[in-house]
């Protein structure tokens, strides 16, 4: 039997199996177990992404992430980021002109004393969307202009998406789906490669405006690399 008749099948109950399993892994990630400390490679990062359509054309992004050294109250990142779209074509095509904050909380070396760190960003980015069938595909090339304490810096991203929905043909309300990306950012001198960041999670639409996300990502870095656990909401209205 293929795994799609099998969803079928099971129906209600899997759902259920899902939404407990989004407990657990949230249970997971906000337990202060020591198992996560700041030696530890594994973080966690809490995510809201927020989209209010203004009208037909126009819509107003914004987003808080807060990223943590382990599973929550020890900041390795805060982000704040907002910006304004402009639809080209309906749900498909977007420019959009945005702002930055990045107040970075980095361990010196071999220490347990933190360096603070201020970013502002300036970026421009568009997003194109297709869908086919049960798959939910997004681009993002993003360009961003940073001012990291007293350094400016230029920086490419190409940010590739996919939701693939399980419990329902489409990802119409009430629909559990598999989520996957893969982002790559790339410096305009010095070192070209600056990290790579893959992700894979399980998800849920509640209707048009709420789904939520928990996935693992792993960001690869010219030296090393890093695992988080990702909790994220979305919020559309």
């Amino acid at each position: 039997m293929c795994v799609l008749g099998m969803y079928r099948q099971l129906g209600k109950p899997l759902l259920f199996s899902a939404m407990k399993l989004f407990v657990l892994l949230f249970l997971f990630t906000i337990s202060p177990l020591t198992l996560f400390s700041q030696t530890s490679n594994l973080g966690n990062w809490i995510i809201y992404f927020g989209n209010k359509q203004i009208d037909n054309k126009w819509n107003w992004h914004h987003e808080v992430q807060y990223r943590n050294y382990n599973a929550i109250g020890d900041l390795e990142q805060l982000l704040l980021r907002t910006g304004f779209g402009y639809n080209l074509s309906e749900n498909n095509n977007n420019l959009l002109l945005g702002y930055g904050y990045v107040l970075s909380e980095n361990y010196l070396d071999g220490t347990d004393m933190k360096q603070s760190i201020k970013e502002h960003r300036v970026y421009q980015q568009f997003i194109t969307k297709q869908r086919f069938s049960r798959v939910a595909l997004q681009h993002r090339y993003r360009f961003e202009q940073r001012w990291v304490e007293s350094d400016f810096k230029l920086r490419f991203r190409y940010f590739l998406a996919l939701n693939v929905a399980l419990s329902n043909k489409t990802l119409v309300d009430k629909t559990l789906y598999l989520s996957a990306y893969n982002e790559v950012f790339l410096n305009t001198k010095n070192t070209v490669f600056d990290r790579n960041r893959l992700y894979g999670g399980l998800g849920y639409k509640f209707n048009k405006l709420i789904r939520v996300e928990v996935g693992y990502m792993n960001q690869f870095f010219s030296q090393g690399s890093r695992d988080q656990i990702n909790l994220v909401s979305f919020l559309s209205f």
